[in-house]
């Protein structure tokens, strides 16, 4: 009855995955803590991983960083206005399309990276079995709530019959 007072028992495989977040959670508020002490915003270090991590041949282009920060075009505009003013990034024109912008790191963007790389890798390989576990966690909670659940709709179909 206890686990009712808060609303989960009746939901499979919550726990696990509020676990899952939590944990995750953690790692980007690590992210967020080392970006701000390197002078830059969270969202800047992962806008300086996607241009830096683009495949060859693949231009950093709006279209592209946004797609890969799943944000919008135009907050992606913004995002990319504030690193150009941080002197994380610098816009050039698209030679075959003068209406595309392609962004590229600055030296200043670069060194950064090249810090807070190191750090998140580090904060991963601590968090790494938390992480994985929570994850086990919920994908072998999976078999016993989809067990459940096929449980409880059989029960519910026996009572309306």
């Amino acid at each position: 009855m206890e686990d009712h007072v808060n609303g989960n028992g009746e939901i499979p495989r919550l726990k696990e995955l509020a676990e899952l977040r939590f944990q995750l959670r953690k790692f980007l508020s690590f992210s967020e803590v080392a970006s701000e002490r390197h002078g830059i915003q969270a969202q800047q270090y992962q806008l300086l991983q996607v241009i830096a991590s683009a495949p060859a041949g693949q231009a950093a282009s709006i279209s592209y960083l946004a797609e890969r920060m799943v944000l919008r075009h135009n907050s992606t505009v913004e995002l990319v206005d504030r690193a150009e003013r941080a002197g994380l990034v610098r816009r050039h024109s698209d030679e075959r399309d003068l209406r595309r912008s392609l962004i590229k790191l600055t030296p200043h963007g670069e060194e950064i990276l090249r810090t807070l790389v190191p750090e998140h890798l580090a904060e991963l390989d601590r968090m790494t079995d938390h992480i994985v576990d929570a994850l086990r966690a919920v994908n072998a909670s999976k078999v016993v709530g989809e067990g459940a659940a096929s449980q409880a709709a059989q029960s519910s179909s026996a009572r309306q019959a």
